[in-house]
């Protein structure tokens, strides 16, 4: 019995995340219950990872990458290291002596690595590097033969012409190097067809009843079948006329038919014309060849006559019923042969020309060079599993603490492969960024994770492209669509970004606890910018009624004013009144129940004022912020997380960076052009003092 795996765990993000940090670990991953994986599948594009690795791990080439495809490259390549350990080295160099060549895949491997490093003329170097291959398409590209099965004009001497013809006819395939092809399957197809084509023609040339006319058969039988229906309508329409004399006139079009023609203008080539009998139609009648001929068919009918009827039945003025059913008869076979006729790409070619590629050794001499370039692709394979092989051992390691285990994000030591970068904006930086493909699509599942997104279109000369940003501190005062900022990309550039939609979420406790008050501010200010704006326009409408009034006195006498009517506005006054009152009243009973505590009551009643005015705010809050889950966001992406990856308030605080000034820093608190402070502290500080000494009084006089 094998002894199993130990495993270590660490906790983050409130699961269970397993440590992968040597080579066993990963070869014994495939024990490891998928349940306890942080993520199942990752698209291959959208995320800060080698794309070129992604699509080899991606065996079904589906854009996707899946545990089981994850667990097949790590025992790939495991299976050619002498030590699995090397995989979590992050190295992309690879000593030769590293490779395990105890298999065939291996010594194949060896021997290519070998090969690659012998055309590049580093013969007595021990390893091979990433760099080494930064050329392969064009070394593969450029060999003799690169193992695809493809053969070029350039690697066909001896059977170029054909070929070149055989691409015309049959299609191609590019090769690797660029050039158009052909394969086994096309060059089969081709000379299938080609051989079909020519057995139907030869068993046409042996038989004098189908090629009735030796060569000239097939140019007569163009001339027959283009006015054989024409004919056929002819004596059918005699026949009638013989069954019924009756018949006879108006199978040869009335009167009527040709009054309707008179007012046109006429050609011999109209579809009218051509639609009239061949001829004049009676009983028993035969179809002249010379005269009293349809003029839209005078010309095929006469080509018949050279071509077809003279060479059969000689040269005649007129051709009966029976001796068109002769014809008809000596042709029937033609046709049938004609209907046999195979499909053949080949046919283009002519039949002298498929003979002589048929009876040549073109197809031998290709079939061999396709063979030979077939032998040579588990080489050439090989030679791209060297790139396989110092990739995965580069990228491998990384990879897995990004798929098995939210390592990378949690830890902080590097960035996650699913964040893209950071976004400066409103005085804060924002680390975990996502790329976004579609953000209506993204934003209505994202907005299940309880984070506080924001969208973002960014711009860098001609590219484009959208991201969502997370913000965990800070406020979200004047954060709104339309504002910009600068976005750095993985690779340090610098994008244009502009906010294009928010998820509105909240941010943090404190964020909670003033925004009662925040709001409260808000709609005090607005309600006096309005009442502010109906004061001043109220005011200039006075002033142009009262300047109007003037000019109008002016002109004409106006009766004199009303007295003052004080007892009209005695209502006014009482209400005016009544709510200083009421006012008045209010305040009465929140300075007497201040003055009815003790000293030590009053700041935990203010206190208790303030919690009970930011306290249901800030509770919810709590439990939005507790429930904060990344998987959403991914998830919106392509991801399959299967972990529920919180964001809890402290590690959230650290995924977005406020404004501080650098330790040791000099600051003047000087402003030359600061506001002017605020008298109303003053008045609510005298106050206090003033409540407090009442209190005094009433604790240490009055007691």
């Amino acid at each position: 019995m094998t002894t199993p795996h130990v495993w270590n765990f660490f906790r983050a993000g409130g699961f269970d995340q397993v440590r992968l940090d040597t080579g066993a670990d990963l070869l014994a991953l495939k024990e490891l219950d998928q349940k306890l994986w942080a993520a199942l599948s990752c698209p291959v594009r959208g995320v800060e990872f080698d794309s070129r690795t992604l699509e080899l791990i991606d065996g079904d080439a589906d854009g996707r990458v899946r545990a089981n495809e994850v667990l097949a490259a790590i025992a790939w390549a495991g299976g050619l290291l002498k030590n699995a350990d090397l995989l979590v080295s992050g190295s992309d160099e690879l000593a030769l002596a590293d490779i395990d060549d105890s298999s065939k895949e291996g010594e194949q491997l060896l021997s290519s690595a070998r090969l690659i490093l012998n055309k590049l003329g580093r013969v007595d170097v021990t390893k091979i590097a990433m760099s080494d291959m930064s050329d392969m398409d064009k070394f593969v590209a450029g060999l003799q033969f690169n193992g695809d099965g493809v053969i070029t004009s350039a690697q066909a001497d001896g059977v170029r012409a054909t070929l070149d013809e055989i691409i015309r006819c049959a299609g191609s395939l590019l090769d690797l190097s660029g050039d158009a092809g052909v394969n086994q399957e096309i060059a089969d197809r081709f000379f299938a067809e080609a051989a079909a084509f020519s057995d139907w023609h030869a068993r046409g040339e042996s038989d004098a009843v189908i090629l009735l006319l030796g060569e000239q058969t097939e140019t007569a039988a163009k001339a027959f079948y283009a006015i054989k229906d024409k004919v056929g309508d002819y004596f059918t329409r005699c026949q009638l006329a013989a069954f019924d004399a009756r018949a006879a006139a108006p199978l040869s079009r009335s009167v009527e038919d040709y009054q309707l023609l008179a007012a046109q203008s006429l050609s011999a080539q109209s579809s009218e014309i051509a639609n009239f009998p061949l001829s004049g139609v009676a009983a028993h009648q035969t179809l002249s060849l010379t005269a009293g001929v349809n003029p839209a068919w005078q010309d095929r009918l006469a080509q018949l006559s050279a071509m077809v009827i003279t060479p059969v039945l000689g040269s005649k003025p007129a051709l009966s019923d029976a001796e068109w059913q002769m014809l008809c008869d000596k042709f029937a076979a033609f046709e049938a042969w004609q209907a046999d006729k195979p499909v053949s790409c080949a046919e283009q070619l002519g039949i002298t020309r498929l003979r002589e590629i048929l009876a040549s050794t073109d197809k031998s001499l290709l079939d061999r060079l396709i063979a030979q370039d077939k032998a040579v692709e588990a080489e050439v394979s090989a030679i791209t599993s060297v790139e396989r092989l110092l990739r995965y051992k580069r990228d491998l390691f990384a990879l897995v603490n990004n798929f098995v285990a939210f390592r990378n994000f949690y830890t902080g030591r590097e960035k996650a492969i699913f964040q893209f970068g950071t976004l400066y904006l409103d005085g804060r930086s924002c680390e975990l960024t996502v790329k976004v493909e579609d953000v209506g699509k993204h934003a209505g599942f994202a907005a299940a994770s309880g984070v506080y997104l924001v969208y973002c279109d960014c711009v860098r000369g001609t590219e484009k492209m959208s991201i969502a940003a997370a913000f965990t501190a800070g406020d979200s005062d004047y954060l709104m669509a339309g504002r910009n900022g600068i976005f750095y990309d993985r690779k340090g550039q610098d994008w244009d970004a502009a906010i294009v939609r928010i998820i509105d979420q909240p941010i943090s406790i404190r964020q909670a606890f003033w925004s009662p008050y925040k709001k409260l501010s808000k709609a005090i200010s607005e309600a006096l910018q309005k009442l502010a704006a109906s004061k001043s326009s109220s005011a200039e409408d006075s002033l142009i009624k009262a300047a109007a009034d003037h000019g109008k006195a002016l002109t004409e006498k106006q009766a004199p004013k009303p007295p003052f009517d004080v007892g009209k506005f005695a209502g006014i006054f009482a209400a005016i009144g009544l709510a200083i009152g009421a006012i008045g009243g209010i305040l009465a009973s929140v300075v007497g129940g201040l003055l009815n505590l003790k000293f030590w009551q009053v700041p935990l009643a203010l206190a208790g004022l303030m919690l009970m005015i930011s306290g249901p705010s800030m509770v919810l809050a709590w439990f939005k912020l507790k429930r904060r889950n990344l998987a959403p966001i991914l998830d919106a992406n392509g991801w399959a997380v299967n972990a529920r990856a919180r964001i809890n308030i402290p590690f959230g605080t650290s995924l977005t960076g406020l404004a501080n000034l650098p330790a040791g820093a000099n600051r003047s608190l000087s402003d030359p052009y600061a506001d002017k402070k605020a008298v109303w502290p003053y008045f609510l500080a005298a106050i206090f003092c003033v409540l407090g000494f009442l209190w005094l009084v009433k604790f240490f006089i009055l007691r």
